[in-house]
């Protein structure tokens, strides 16, 4: 299932701008082609401020306020596609809503996307624009992000945007059988994108590369 985003009246680049990034995510290993569309077509300058849009669909973070950034390209292609990975899952929480650019591309791509975010000035930029792009698949929240959202649970898949030093324990819990979690495990110099699977057989834990995110913090602001 791929979502077509209502992209009417947002100021669309150029498709040549667009496909660029794509062909760099291509070179730079991903190959669910699924993802790599999904890509090419969300309008990333909507989720940076106007002043950096020039900067949007180059493969890098940026910041968006509050000491968060927008993860860059790369990083959110390889989560989605670790997160997909030979599955369809139905229900996906995502911790760290941020600018609501990874929440986005997930929206297109799965049936129902649980996001919540500790900083409230994000949260209500996010939710602005998932309302002009239509994606009204994604239910939001604003709380802290360890908790998770347990009377939304079970998930069949659950994506952090931020790195907390351990996993936390509340997550594994809310955790489908035969799902999986995508983190950022560590401290701020040392960090290893993480897929934890929840197997009948109990929990097995896969590191797949070194990344850095910003660290995940407790509490709301």
């Amino acid at each position: 299932m791929v979502v077509k985003l209502d992209v009417s009246g947002v100021g669309m680049t150029s498709q040549r701008t667009r496909n660029r990034l794509t062909e760099r995510l291509r070179e730079q290993g991903i190959v669910n082609e699924t993802v790599l569309q999904v890509m090419g077509s969300t309008p990333r300058h909507l989720f940076v401020d106007e002043a950096l849009s020039h900067r949007a669909y180059e493969d890098t973070a940026l910041p968006i306020g509050h000491g968060q950034t927008i993860s860059q390209p790369y990083i959110v292609a390889r989560m989605t596609e670790l997160l997909l990975d030979g599955s369809h899952p139905t229900s996906v929480l995502e911790l760290g809503t941020g600018s609501g650019y990874q929440t986005a591309i997930l929206a297109q791509l799965v049936d129902q996307v649980f996001t919540v975010e500790r900083i409230s000035g994000l949260l209500d930029q996010a939710v602005s624009r998932f309302r002009k792009l239509a994606l009204h698949q994604i239910r939001y929240k604003y709380d802290d992000g360890h908790l998770g959202w347990p009377e939304k649970g079970l998930f069949d898949a659950i994506i952090v945007t931020a790195s907390p030093r351990s996993i936390p324990e509340a997550l594994l819990s809310q955790l489908n059988i035969g799902g999986r979690l995508i983190i950022p495990v560590g401290s701020a110099d040392d960090q290893a994108l993480t897929v934890v699977h929840n197997r009948p057989e109990g929990l097995v834990t896969e590191q797949v590369e070194q990344v850095r995110f910003v660290p995940f913090l407790g509490g709301k602001s």
